[in-house]
């Protein structure tokens, strides 16, 4: 895991560069929260750009506006599986945990909001017999 580079080869990190990691329904957020003056890139694409429901937007910066960081931090995310649904809970929860670990004292406001808390809902295995996971077919007496 801890690879030891030889000297002159490593990056310059950034100071204050922290990394988490959003999971909802399959779809993965690996998110890179930095000081800075608000700028959000999913997947090299503004904000807006890639989840086009204002809805999602919504559901993604909510985070940040309970903490009141918003304008005060840049924010990078790789989103990968799912649908945009799935992503965009997927990010709001990687970057609430980002929060939390970048600054100790915004984790209590997230946990009272319950976004701190993997939401563990799954899609329901199909069941051999069955239309789909409930869902029979039809019925015949004769």
């Amino acid at each position: 895991m801890n690879e030891v580079k030889p000297e002159g080869e490593s990056k310059p990190v950034p100071s204050e560069l922290v990394r988490a990691t959003g999971r909802r329904k399959t779809a993965v957020a690996a998110v890179t929260l930095s000081r800075g003056e608000g700028k959000i890139k999913i997947n090299n694409r503004g904000l807006k750009e890639y989840f086009r429901r204002d809805s999602l937007v919504t559901h993604i910066i909510a985070p940040l506006e309970v903490t009141g960081m918003m304008g005060k931090v840049n924010i990078r995310c790789r989103a990968h599986g799912g649908g945009i649904s799935g992503q965009a809970g997927a990010l709001s929860l990687g970057i609430a945990r980002a929060l939390a670990k970048f600054e100790e004292s915004t984790r209590k406001a997230l946990r009272k909001e319950e976004m701190l808390t993997r939401d563990p809902r799954m899609v329901e295995r199909k069941k051999y017999g069955m239309a789909k996971a409930r869902k029979r077919f039809q019925f015949s007496k004769r």
